[in-house]
């Protein structure tokens, strides 16, 4: 394909995607496809050769559409928002243009400056203290990750490191195996599946810990629980404190947690994945206060805040023993300006990485912060508005305080009833939820996921709810 094709290809995408995301509420959210959907629609083997661009432009709707799950529709209500937005649409074709592999500063100088400012600016938004930032003069800087799941990963992998140069100092006849083996992390009950992963891929103990009767992580409950694991002769090094769960969105006790954390010397990770991007508006910080005793620090602006995916913000007060835990350091990667400024390389675990500061400097640009926090608010209110909408009904009853844009409700009665309840739902396929359980209460989901919600838009997908109740409950 040459320039003059590719202007022309990319005029009609533009067009296309413009069109798609503009009129999303017309198409169902969820595909009626079954598995293997897809391979009778396309050859057995690829083109001997070369196929007009409109030949796939024409495939388009046929092969790929006819299998989306739209995740952008106002009427998605599952999991946590993907973020999505025009400018950072834009900024991913500049990326895939320039299609530099940022590993080194001098494999793309601009690639590391850039992440370096930004995530600065992203600091700043959030009201993270200077600790965290690269232009405090210290060694301190953020970085950006593939998912919020890495960054727990990579922390781990920190703490262990530091962890394991200590313990060697204090008792130089130890093994590594040895050390090894009476390492031992903790999160709350209720935290991401990510973390529990990250115990194992990290060779290590991970212990959740039972919440509070509001599931959240206490002071108390972990310094039980290191003491507990002292008395057996283990060795506490890493604690993951959530900000925001994926089953409720509750808030673990931060202020607490970071304090035993320091008298324990034991590195704190906050994982605030999906509601960090709300601290960008100061009356949520204080669901952070205490963030100044974490050493680590991570949310995904591909979540809520616009950028599309990937992009997963993680700070470290302390980067040093991340790039010694990943230090490996080949000739043909040396160069001049080493140490002068990061090698992002060793801040992460793959070797390659693209340029991802792009997109989050063009949309804290072509946006602002007001414009980005007026978003946030407004996807709160959207929740709040479907809360009331809930409480209005006696048949229904809030599981959790609504505090950022995801809403648990359940019909009164047993789980039984409110399985079939999400069948319904699903299966009428205007709209699309998940479930969660927690402590054997089975209870259903509503994010606000899309940036084109509306009120309308709310109000449709509570009749169908209510519509779906209707039918259960006339069965029974």
């Amino acid at each position: 394909m040459e320039a003059g094709d590719f202007k022309d290809f990319a005029k009609a995408m533009t067009d296309y995607i413009a069109e798609y995301l503009e009129n999303i509420r017309d198409r169902p959210v969820v595909p009626s496809v079954k598995p293997g959907y897809l391979r009778p629609l396309v050859p057995e083997q690829a083109p001997e050769q070369a196929e007009p661009w409109t030949a796939v432009m024409a495939d388009i709707e046929r092969v790929v559409m006819s299998g989306v799950t739209h995740w952008h529709s106002p009427r998605f209500h599952a999991y946590f928002p993907t973020a999505n937005s025009y400018p950072a649409i834009v900024a991913d074709m500049l990326s895939g243009a320039i299609a530099c592999i940022g590993f080194t500063w001098i494999a793309s100088p601009a690639c590391t400056e850039l992440e370096v400012v930004m995530l600065d600016w992203l600091g700043q938004m959030l009201g993270l203290p200077e600790c965290f930032l690269a232009r405090s003069g210290g060694e301190a800087g953020g970085v950006i990750q593939g998912t919020a799941s890495e960054a727990t990963l990579v922390a781990l992998l920190g703490a262990k490191s530091r962890t394991m140069q200590r313990v060697k100092e204090q008792h130089p006849e130890w093994t590594d195996t040895e050390i090894l083996s009476k390492l031992v992390a903790y999160c709350n009950k209720q935290a991401h599946s990510s973390v529990e992963r990250a115990g194992l891929l990290g060779g290590v103990k991970m212990r959740s810990l039972k919440p509070d009767n509001k599931h959240r992580l206490r002071g108390d409950i972990l310094n039980e629980a290191i003491d507990e694991d002292i008395k057996k002769g283990l060795i506490p090094f890493y604690v993951v404190a959530t900000l925001g769960t994926t089953s409720s969105c509750t808030f673990d006790a931060l202020d607490e947690i970071g304090d035993v954390c320091a008298a324990r010397d034991v590195w704190l990770h906050v994982d605030a994945a999906y509601a960090g991007s709300a601290f960008i508006c100061p009356e949520y910080r204080y669901l952070m206060k205490g963030v100044e005793k974490a050493d680590s620090f991570n949310f995904n602006p591909h979540k809520w805040m616009l950028v599309n995916f990937d992009c997963s913000a993680m700070w470290l007060k302390q980067p040093r023993w991340i790039v010694d835990a990943f230090n490996v350091d080949p000739l043909y990667l040396k160069h001049d300006q080493q140490g002068s400024a990061p090698d992002y390389r060793h801040w992460q675990i793959p070797l390659g990485r693209r340029f991802r500061a792009l997109k989050l400097w063009f949309v804290l640009r072509l946006y602002g912060v007001e414009n980005l926090q007026k978003h946030i608010r407004k996807h709160i209110a959207l929740a709040h508005l479907f809360e009331r909408l809930c409480t209005s009904d006696e048949r229904f009853e809030i599981v959790e305080e609504v505090t950022m844009g995801l809403v648990c409700f359940r019909l009164k009665g047993s789980n039984d009833t409110n399985e079939e309840l999400l069948r319904r739902i699903n299966g009428r396929g205007k709209i699309h939820l998940v479930p969660s359980k927690i402590d054997d209460v089975y209870f259903l989901r509503l994010a606000i996921c899309s940036r084109f919600s509306e009120d309308s838009d709310i109000h449709i997908s509570w009749e169908e709810i209510k519509h779906s109740a209707d039918e259960v409950l006339a069965q029974k």
